[in-house]
Formats: structure tokens, C-alpha cells, sequence
């Protein structure tokens, strides 16, 4: 760990921390300088996140949680303060994306509440019980994940994650204007495709709907977790002090593709 990285001095809370992009956001603060808290419903993966950034040298425990339940989202916020003494950064990584998600006219109502549960009321609950700790702090970083989905339509429909995902950026819209004067920039992230577990457990499986996908993006390739990691650690970092509102669009240029 580098005493001296982007993030040094930084107490970092990441959701989602067990795989794909939280784990190598978990990693890879713990890398710059951040002491992390990685929380996870599967607290055997956070922990085994946080084992490779303690393997180099970062600072990291797991916590486990789900994001859907206000009271493990509290009690883990109790833990990162207790831990390291204050939180400067909430990365709201945790999202799903349910193969049953289809358009609203097919998709049932369980999987609509579990999509918005976890996607929509994980980042009020965090950002509930997490913001008054950044506000203590005297100011910090809010990183909420949203996706491409909320900035264009799709004919092959996912509409519990696509309008949970643009609920995503309009809270933090809300964010940004109500604590930016209090010194918290809250900022979202709109991932492309992304080579990601979420991704791979069936849209890499199936060539056509790969062919589909790929086909659209203009770089050619899917997107790395890292990729979205390294706009994140800007944006945990003090390089992103008058960056506050913004979607920022990580996405290979899907979204600016016509045809």
C-alpha cells in the first residue's frame, strides 16, 4: 500500500465488494492509499477481496450485508466508523440484473420490487445512514453505479434495471444539489457492457446476444472492471474536488452509436 497514493488518508465503503467490479475497486483503493470497507451479501467473497488487497499491502475488512436492509446497511456503517474512525467515500456498487427482467409487460412484480430493492433503496439506505458520517468527516465522495441503460432505449428490454439505474442518476442529481454546499460532490457512473460475473452468467454464454451487444460498441471489445475502477478512483479522489451532478459515461461509445 502506498502511503502517499490517490487516496491515502481516505476511508472508502464499497458494496457489491465480493466480485467483478467492487472487488477490484477493493483492491485497488486499498492500493492508493484507502482504508476499505468491503461489504457484500457474500461475505466469502468480500473477505476473499479483501485478502488480495491485504496480499498487497492495503487495508481492507469485509463486511457482511444487504444493501435491501436498512439494518445491516446501519450496523455496517457503525462497523467502518468504529474500524477507521470516519468514512470520506460511499461507493454504491451493489446492483443486480435478473435474467427474468424483461419488458414491463412481461416482467413480473416480485422481480421489479427485488430489482428496485437492491438497485434503488440500496443507495437510499447507504447514502441515509452513510452521508451524515461524510458530513462529520467535513465533506467527502458519494459514487453511485448506474448504467448506460437510463441514457438510451433498447429493444431487447431489461425495464426494472433500466428504470432503477435512471433512478440512480436522478437521486444523485438531488445528491449532488442538497450536500455539494456541505462539501460532499455526489457523482454516477454509467457503465457500457461490462466483462463482469453479472454480465458473463448469460449474455457471454450465448454467441448471438454476444455478436448482438458487441457489435454495437465502437472500441470493439466489452468493457474491463477496470475500466469503470479507474473513473471511480477519480472520482473518490481529491482530482474530482469540482466534479459533482455529472453521469459520467464509461461505456466504449455504445451510446453514441447510431447504427
Amino acid at each position: 500500500m502506498s502511503s502517499s497514493g490517490r487516496l491515502a488518508g481516505k476511508v472508502c465503503v464499497i458494496t457489491g465488494a465480493g466480485s467483478g467490479m467492487g472487488a477490484e475497486a477493493t483492491v485497488r483503493f486499498s492500493s492508493e492509499g484507502a482504508k476499505v470497507v468491503a461489504c457484500d451479501l457474500d461475505v466469502a467473497a468480500a473477505k476473499r477481496a479483501v485478502e488480495m488487497a491485504q496480499a498487497a499491502g492495503g487495508k481492507a475488512i469485509a463486511v457482511a450485508m444487504n444493501v435491501a436492509k436498512e439494518s445491516e446497511v446501519r450496523e455496517a456503517v457503525k462497523v467502518a466508523v468504529k474500524t477507521y474512525g470516519k468514512i470520506d467515500c460511499l461507493y454504491n456498487n451493489a446492483g443486480i440484473f435478473p435474467s427474468d427482467d424483461h419488458s414491463v409487460t412481461e416482467t413480473e412484480e416480485a422481480v421489479w420490487d427485488k430489482v428496485f430493492a437492491v438497485n434503488v433503496k440500496g443507495v437510499y439506505f447507504m447514502c441515509k445512514h452513510g452521508i451524515p458520517e461524510l458530513l462529520s468527516s467535513g465533506g467527502g465522495s458519494v459514487i453511485n453505479v448506474a448504467s448506460f441503460v437510463a441514457l438510451v432505449g433498447c429493444s431487447v428490454p431489461q425495464d426494472a434495471y433500466t428504470a432503477s439505474k435512471g433512478a440512480v442518476i436522478a437521486l444523485t442529481k438531488s445528491l449532488a444539489v442538497q450536500f455539494g454546499p456541505r462539501g460532499i460532490r455526489s457523482n454516477a457512473i454509467c457503465p457500457g457492457p461490462i466483462e463482469t460475473p453479472l454480465l458473463s452468467a448469460w449474455l457471454l454464454k450465448e454467441p448471438a446476444e454476444k455478436a448482438k451487444r458487441l457489435n454495437r460498441i465502437p472500441m470493439g471489445r466489452f468493457g474491463q472492471a477496470a475500466d469503470i475502477v479507474n473513473m471511480a478512483l477519480y472520482l473518490a479522489s481529491d482530482e474530482s474536488r469540482w466534479t459533482n451532478g455529472a453521469a459520467m459515461v464509461v461505456d466504449g461509445g455504445i451510446t453514441s452509436n447510431y447504427f
